[in-house]
């Protein structure tokens, strides 16, 4: 309900300005997101979807998204939105997680609908007018429905990246608790300000955080696929003030040819998700935008909320920190009996605050194990300092063990993607007869006709990592595989990586 409630009370009250700019270029205004919404819900009705029911979206991030995003929310039932970069296989397993009554999908990606799930087939819309023309019924508004704080919303898909995704659901309590700390400061439309999605709408930015975009009052401009050049675009012509990525996005865009022929004197600020930023990143970040940084971390299960730096933070904390919990968050670093360690042991990281997911749907074994007396299990490797602030170190199955001493990939590579011939870097494990694993460093070069060697690599981190944590190999990319999240891919690292090794020529 609270994106029903958003979406007439924008559509009421400031409805001629554009919600949405969509990627080929046509606008949406935040009148017709309320009125389409509304014409589809009533079609929804008609074909059988009910309040309660679950129903998937496998859609571009277009606005067509968002209107049959609302107009499920409007008629109490919960959407389960599936990335569309997914292939047909991680399509089907996503869905056969959430068992939709129904699935609202363009042609091209119907391809891994369950067979047994109804499919409402829809074009991919080229003016506001056609947006999900064949579900709309004209001029007609759904019956209003109670508001039920244990009603289903939202069912985020986790990237998958330790194996099946699951899916993380949020009831209408805990999307209003992600709104209401979101929303905190903010005092109300920013007016014409722009923004760029640099998420899809699948992701846990876009379902969790629709309604309190739209409450901005703002114009957020959409793209088939994220791409550099074009955020740094939108952003000369429009003068946004700030900029939502992720690191590697970041990375991305620092490689723009021609960078300093764009006009970013508008950017305040680059608040950086996903994750920590390098020391190097973070500095010529700064140096190019001449702004601020944030660092922020969270996950899918946290509902995107977590901990962040102050964009006045002092240079350690930016550097190597994700900050200190948001408002309303408690943080802390646990060992594998749940116990809180002592400030600088490595431990679990967990969360607590009321916008964390409710459960993994259909799933209590996982849920169990992840939501333990209220605390979010994280997954992820982390300590506490002195200051407060605390610091990653990657997830818990991405650490390996060399000789009996365990290694976090992500302290290794915070410390070598600065050295200045490396423009990228990620450490896999390799297997090793006598050590049982060992570090692999691939790398994307600056120069690639003068790429690091292993050695430059080792003896620049020598001062400042322990010998045992040093890669024995190298390898050399031209560029580090991300997955539907923006996130290193390292199942595909390994996977070549395994090739590579069990290839008897080397």
């Amino acid at each position: 309900m609270l994106l029903a409630e958003v979406l007439r009370k924008t559509g009421s009250e400031i409805g001629d300005r554009v919600a949405y700019v969509a990627a080929d270029g046509w606008p949406v205004t935040y009148r017709e997101l309320d009125k389409l919404s509304d014409e589809v819900a009533v079609g929804l009705l008609r074909r059988g979807v009910r309040e309660g029911d679950v129903v998937g979206l496998a859609m571009p991030s277009n606005p067509d998204y968002v209107v049959a995003y609302g107009a499920l929310d409007k008629i109490g039932a919960c959407a389960a939105g599936v990335n569309p970069f997914l292939m047909a296989r991680e399509r089907r397993d996503a869905l056969a997680t959430a068992e939709p009554a129904f699935v609202i999908a363009t042609a091209e990606l119907c391809d891994g609908v369950p067979d047994d799930t109804e499919v409402l087939e829809v074009s991919v819309a080229s003016t506001s007018g056609e947006i999900l023309r064949s579900l709309r019924v004209a001029d007609e508004a759904p019956p209003s429905i109670a508001i039920d704080p244990d009603r289903k919303v939202a069912i985020v898909f986790t990237s998958g990246s330790t194996g099946l995704p699951k899916g993380a659901l949020f009831r209408e309590r805990t999307i209003r608790a992600i709104f209401d700390m979101d929303n905190s400061g903010s005092a109300g439309y920013s007016g014409a300000s722009h923004s760029v999605s640099a998420t899809q709408w699948a992701h846990i930015g876009g379902m969790t955080k629709i309604a309190w975009i739209l409450s901005g009052g703002g114009t957020t401009h959409l793209m088939h696929k994220w791409k550099a050049s074009m955020v740094l675009e939108y952003t000369e012509r429009y003068k946004m003030p700030a900029l939502n990525a992720g690191p590697s996005q970041v990375a991305l865009m620092l490689r723009v040819p021609d960078l300093e022929q764009y006009d970013l004197s508008s950017v305040r600020a680059i608040i950086a998700g996903m994750g920590p930023s390098s020391p190097g990143l973070i500095v010529e970040a700064r140096e190019r935008f001449k702004c601020a940084y944030s660092v922020r971390y969270s996950s899918t299960e946290s509902g995107g909320i977590g901990c962040a730096t102050a964009l006045d933070a002092p240079d350690d904390e930016t550097f190597y920190t994700v900050g200190r919990p948001r408002a309303g968050v408690e943080c802390k670093v646990i060992d594998e009996h749940g116990d809180e360690l002592p400030v600088g042991e490595v431990g679990e990281m967990a969360l607590r605050h009321a916008g964390v997911m409710d459960a993994y749907f259909n799933n209590p074994d996982e849920t169990a194990t992840t939501l333990v007396d209220g605390w979010l299990h994280t997954g992820d490797l982390g300590s506490k300092d002195e200051s407060g602030c605390f610091r990653v170190s990657g997830r818990i199955k991405e650490m390996f063990i060399r000789g009996g001493y365990k290694i976090y990939p992500v302290e290794v590579e915070r410390v070598l993607s600065e050295h200045p011939k490396v423009a990228n870097i990620a450490l896999i494990p390799r297997p090793d007869p006598v050590m049982t694993e060992v570090g692999v460093a691939v790398v994307v070069p600056r120069d690639p006709a003068d790429p690091p060697t292993l050695e430059d690599l080792r003896a620049y981190a020598a001062d400042k990592l322990a010998r045992y944590k040093l890669p024995e190999h190298i390898r050399y990319a031209e560029e580090i595989p991300m997955n539907s999240s923006y996130k290193v891919d390292r199942r595909t690292l390994k996977e070549h990586e395994a090739a590579v090794a069990s290839d008897p020529r080397g």
